[in-house]
Formats: structure tokens, sequence, C-alpha cells
């Protein structure tokens, strides 16, 4: 579930040349009935699949807060931490940190989501030793020098400039401050040009202080390693982090209620339209029932009904996708096409049209069966590597779903009802939506690219 608007900034700190960790395999199907939860002699826990099929090793972890926990009058430095932690640590300089990376073939990056702080760390399994202890460097000695963070922070200001002339950047951030105002689901994980150069080493250090500790912890771990060599590298790695962290309270919120439509003007040949809603979160009960509806009108590519109506029937835009996002404190639906300036009307209006449909109609027993069908299918699919078995198991953790969900996800998909269906539908979209749409003005259209665009309201 990752979109512009919700992308943490994911810095890789090693390149891995070779092809042997792309072509890291398991069989998912396999996998699942192998889900162990681990234990270390020091207490940290992890699940962890045990597969010998090529020597690698995939760890995916996080830790809770993410950038939900930047101060209010800087947010950023989340972001900033996770693209410096790899520069410099314990007794290594950044350029000697990155020399080990690249001669052993590391893979190592870190990430901020809003809610959570995340890293991924790769390997061969004859460089475990290595990997496992330059990340324990990382995590427990950053240095943080002056010259390595105005290097970073020029970068990252770079690219919030670029994005003020992005027209799908304006929209994720114009819908995100429609949706949440105040609360920090409301700001940029990147932080704003006004931000950035305000955070200095100490917010950073802070930032690592209050949010990197044991008791937040979740790690997924898929490869060639054994139980208990597994544990004392998880003991090296993590032990010495705090035992709690010092997170700032985070309220709930609900999305700000539809109808509401914004148009931000920018002299772009296309305009971008992004729209969306309030959702549901992870933890409620019917949550499969809005998956499975959300993907027959706008998350199943092809075959969703938005792309049949705006792509195939009107040949508005080239694409169009709607998907369902929670986080810890909220959920909402989201969705982004883009169009010529002159049809933007058009293409919202067959959006809201087919919106409005569904929320009255529901779906046809026909769409949910082949939605069923489909989401069914692919789940194996998604899970063919080691890596992205790893990531499904700390997102199943974050999602406080149980070992087994594998397991059991085809019988929660079958289990959906056309009623089910119908009746989740008529909740997430009976009330409108909420709308941004970045562009020249639609008077603006026929003129000459260097004429100004013009407000509408």
């Amino acid at each position: 579930m990752t979109y512009p608007f919700l992308r943490a900034r994911h810095v890789a700190l090693s390149f891995v040349t070779g092809a042997a960790l792309a072509l890291a395999s398991v069989s998912p199907s396999q996998a699942a009935a192998k889900i162990q939860y681990l234990v270390s002699p020091g207490g940290i826990e992890a699940w962890f699949v045990q597969d010998a099929t090529v020597p690698l090793i995939a760890m995916e972890y996080s830790f809770a807060g993410g950038s939900a926990q930047d101060p209010k009058d800087k947010p950023g430095v989340a972001n900033l931490v996770g693209d410096l932690l790899d520069e410099g640590s314990g007794d290594l300089d950044s350029k000697t940190f990155h020399e080990r990376l690249d001669r052993r073939a590391i893979e190592l990056s870190f990430s901020a989501t809003r809610d959570t702080f995340r890293g991924s760390l790769r390997m061969l399994r004859d460089n475990k030793d290595e990997a496992f202890d330059l990340l324990r460097s990382a995590l427990t000695s950053p240095h943080f020098e002056t010259a390595d963070v105005e290097r970073i922070r020029s970068q990252v200001i770079s690219g919030l400039r670029r994005e003020t002339t992005n027209p799908t950047s304006l929209a994720s951030k114009k819908f995100l401050e429609m949706a949440f105002g105040d609360h920090p689901y409301g700001r940029q994980t990147s932080g704003t040009l006004e931000s950035v150069p305000t955070i200095t080493v100490a917010d950073m250090k802070d930032y690592v202080a209050r949010n990197l500790a044991k008791d937040t912890l979740k790690v997924a771990v898929v490869g060639d390693v054994d139980p208990a060599t597994l544990g004392e590298l998880l003991d090296h790695t993590f032990g010495a982090l705090p035992a709690k962290a010092n997170l700032v309270p985070v309220p709930d919120i609900e999305a700000a209620k539809p109808p509401q439509r914004a148009f931000v003007p920018l002299d772009v040949p296309q305009t971008v339209i992004t729209f969306g809603g309030p959702g549901v979160m992870r933890n409620d009960p019917n949550f499969m029932a809005y998956y499975v509806v959300n993907h027959i009108l706008g998350g199943g590519g092809l075959s969703s009904r938005l792309y049949r109506e705006v792509r195939e029937k009107r040949g508005l835009a080239y694409s169009v996708f709607e998907s369902l996002l929670w986080m810890e404190h909220s959920g909402i639906f989201i969705g982004n096409t883009g169009t010529r300036a002159d049809r933007a009307g058009d293409t919202m209006d067959a959006i809201e049209k087919e919106v409005r449909r569904i929320a009255d109609e529901g779906p046809t027993q026909k769409e949910l069966d082949e939605a069923k069908s489909y989401l069914k299918g692919s789940q194996m699919l998604v899970l063919d590597t080691s890596s992205k078995l790893a990531q499904a198991l700390l997102q199943y953790q974050q999602d406080k779903l149980p070992i087994d969900y594998i397991e059991k996800r085809n019988a929660i998909v079958d289990a959906v009802t056309l009623d089910d269906a119908k009746a989740a539908a008529k909740r997430l979209w009976s009330q409108g939506l909420l709308t941004v749409i970045v562009g020249r003005a639609p008077q603006a259209a026929a003129q000459p690219a260097a004429a100004p665009a013009t407000k509408s309201n």
C-alpha cells in the first residue's frame, strides 16, 4: 500500500549488484506452514521462516511511532533520521560504512511511514555476522556528523523543491491537509521547505532515543539460518536498545466528511485528480468485505469498474486507481488519475457517477465471485520471494493478525457474502468524495502553455 502521499523516503544504503538477492525465493505454500514464533535468549520476538533454498537471509523490522512522532513544528525529523543512520556509526565514518556494505553485497535500508520507523536487511548467509553487526552499529551509535547531515539535508530540500511543481505531489499534500487537518497524518512525512532547514542533530538524536526501543520492535526473518543462530543475531543487533519507547500519544481520527473539493492552480499540460474519503481500520471485523468490494471499484487494475468507465468507455484518462489505506489511527480510501484540463470535469463526473452507483446498488454476484477468485489466487504471487514474504509477515504483525493468517486468509475471503459487500460499499461511498484537482483551470486549457492558470472554486 505505497502511494506518493503516504510513501516513506526509502534510502538504499547499498545496492546488491548480483542477481542472487533478486532471485531469492521461497515456496509460499510451504512457508505458510513453517512460520515460527521465535523468542531469542534476550527476549527479542520474531516471526521466522527457515528456508535453505538459496543461501540468503532477509529481515524486515519496525518500531512504533514513525513520522507521527515528529514535533508539530518540525515535520521531517523521522525521514531525515532514516536518511542518515547509515552515514557513519561506531568507529566507521560514512565512506567506510558504505564500503563495508558494498564489499559484502549487504543491502540495508531505513524508512519512516506515518506509524512506524522501519528497516530492511538482506545478505548472503555467509555475511550474516557482519551484516547484523553493521545494523547494530547504525541503530545504536549513529554519528550524525555535520557534513553528512548537511549533504543529506540538501538532497531532501532539493526533492521538496521539485515537489512544488509536481501536480501529483501537490494533490497528495492538499488531500492529506483536507482529510486530516492539524492531525499528524495531515503533515508531510518528508517535511516541508520551512521545517527541514530547522531540524537539528539534537532533534534527530532525541527521535532515536524516544522511538527506537525494544518494547515496540517487530521482526520478520526469512532465509537460510537456524533458530539458535538467529536468536543470537537478534540479541546482538537489538539487545542494547532501550527497553521502552517514550512516544507521544497520537489520537484516532476519522477523515473529513465528504463531499469537499479543492482546486490547486498549476500551469501543466495534464490535470491530476486525487479523490477519496473516510475508510476503515484494519481491525474492523468486516474489513475483508471492504477490501473485496474496493477491489471491484478501483483496485482491480484493468478489470475495475473505474478503469472500464473512465478509460475504456470514455477514453478520459490513461489510468485510474483507487485503494484502501489503513493506518494505526485512521483509515481512508484514495484514488488518482490524470487527464487533459478540458476533460477534468467529465472525468470527475464519470468517477462520481460510478462511486454513487456502487454505493447505491453494490456489486453483482459475478463481480464478487471474480474478485474473490482473483484475491485468493494472487496472494501467493505476491509472496514469491524471501523479501516479499518477510515484508508481509512484518505487515501482519503490525496489523495484529495471527501468525497463521496466510493459511486462514482464503477462507476469510470466501466468507464475504453479497450482502456484506453491498453494506461495505454503502458505508464507504454513500457520502461522496473528497476531491483535489491540480492543473490549469478549464478556461485556460486552450491558451498557450505559458498562460497563467486562474483559481476557480
